[in-house]
């Protein structure tokens, strides 16, 4: 499959990508990965190896393109955790912070 990353045409195949990234060793993952095998790799570090490329030279976005259009199961960086709502309605959250018990 022909890609554009980093304005550089790349002509990618998955058993290429297979093959490139055998042995390879997976840094931590901090943001997006792609899962190749049973191994989740950066994004950027799939990136770096499969173009020859530097890391700054292209954005994550462009080799989770190209690896999703490869078929490979990409994953993006986890959005923060939200605290969960508060539960029970104003009369019972401000009864509880009284310290009153408030029948309903």
């Amino acid at each position: 499959m022909r890609c554009v990353i980093a304005r550089f045409p790349f002509d990618l195949t998955k058993s290429g990508v297979l093959e490139t990234m055998k042995g390879v060793r997976p840094e931590p993952v901090t943001g997006e990965s792609v899962i190749i095998g049973r191994r989740h790799y950066p994004v950027k570090q799939v990136g770096q190896l499969i173009t020859g490329q530097d890391r700054r030279d292209f954005s994550a976005g462009e080799v989770l393109r190209a690896m999703a259009q490869l078929g490979f199961t990409c994953r993006t960086a986890a959005a923060p955790v939200e605290a969960p709502p508060a539960v029970g309605s104003p009369y019972q959250r401000a009864s509880a912070l009284l310290g009153s018990a408030m029948s309903v």
